[in-house]
């Protein structure tokens, strides 16, 4: 059936035929999955954005994860579609990505960038399991030997350990898991949708056993709710025990679109902490700067104290063929937020 909500800016981005379907099994229970055919699929970053990449593929748009302060909620509204509860159940699936991105791979213009996935939402979620986009996406880089890089929450990741390691012979590949916390009771109400955190870092220390080593993004470090020392210590010191290359924080940053999700979040579990996150982000969708120097310092403190770093530029990315000689040179830089 066709997508009433599709608009003159949706139909740009995915044709006017979109088939939408639910599955009524309960992995996928209140989820509909909006089938596209994308017109393209790298996508350049805006040169005024704060990520380190100029190119990004992603073959979804909303994300069952359901994280509460989701920047990329605010995707949806072009759509037509709710960023709420609508980004967590609504889910584009770009059902052409495999082959798109290898015929765009293969145009005379295109110079072989970094393309970074999972910076907008994660193309390890559920659906990814239905739809097994990702080992063709893995499958035409590694064809190409073009250089990318994977940021995700999700434990699927691994069922495409041997395509990662293929690419990896032939290009630069790196791999970040995104753990923010390690504490339950919080991982349960802001990311109800996601593997707990150690079974994120299981993947971790499984990439690691099979040669491909990983960094971690603790993000969010969540004001007042995840950030006492205590628990910036039980996160880190967890990080090192999963054999981590190293560690990132980044404080919880909140655009539009999921600041409104989030503080409606924060009103029903912890009314006594709106005023606070009202004061601490009166300047905009960033906590103050004296605040993010606090945690960065204090993060790479405990990870000098267990033996691990912050990510140094290509570290994360990088996997070595152990039968190369000499390495190969770092790439582009590191992946970023989520």
């Amino acid at each position: 059936m066709r997508w009433k909500n599709l608009g003159e800016q949706s139909a740009a981005l995915f044709g006017t035929e979109v088939v939408s379907r639910t599955v009524d099994t309960p992995e996928f229970r209140g989820i509909t999955f909006h089938e596209v055919r994308a017109r393209s699929i790298v996508n350049r970053v805006p040169g005024a954005s704060r990520m380190p990449f100029e190119r990004t593929v992603n073959p979804y748009r909303g994300c069952s994860h359901a994280c509460v302060y989701c920047f990329a909620r605010k995707t949806h509204s072009y759509l037509d579609l709710d960023t709420g509860l609508g980004f967590d159940s609504q889910i584009v699936v770009k059902v052409n990505a495999p082959e798109l991105l290898r015929r765009e791979l293969a145009a005379p213009r295109w110079r072989g960038e970094h393309i970074a996935m999972g910076t907008n939402v994660d193309c390890y979620q559920r659906a990814e399991g239905r739809y097994r986009l990702m080992p063709g996406i893995i499958t035409a880089l590694r064809d190409h030997a073009n250089p990318f890089s994977i940021l995700t929450k999700g434990t699927l990741i691994l069922r495409d350990l041997d395509l990662l390691r293929q690419a990896a012979e032939v290009t630069d590949v790196g791999v970040c898991v995104s753990v923010g916390f390690v504490d339950r009771e919080l991982w349960r109400t802001v990311e109800p949708g996601t593997p707990a955190p150690e079974r994120r870092l299981d993947v971790v220390r499984t990439l690691a056993r099979h040669g491909i080593p990983a960094g971690v993004l603790m993000a969010p470090v969540v004001p007042f709710l995840g950030d006492s020392p205590k628990q910036l210590r039980a996160t880190v010191r967890a990080v090192a025990a999963a054999g981590a290359t190293s560690v990132t924080p980044l404080v919880l940053h909140l655009r539009p679109g999921a600041r409104e999700w989030f503080m409606a979040w924060l009103a029903q579990h912890h009314p006594h902490l709106v005023r606070r996150y009202e004061r601490m982000y009166a300047g905009g969708a960033y906590a103050p700067k004296w605040y993010q120097r606090r945690i960065t310092r204090q993060v790479h403190e405990l990870a000098a104290e267990y033996g691990i770093g912050p990510t140094r530029p290509g570290e994360t990315r990088r996997i070595p063929d152990p039968t190369a000689t000499p390495p190969r040179q770092p790439g582009p830089t590191q992946l970023a937020l989520l």
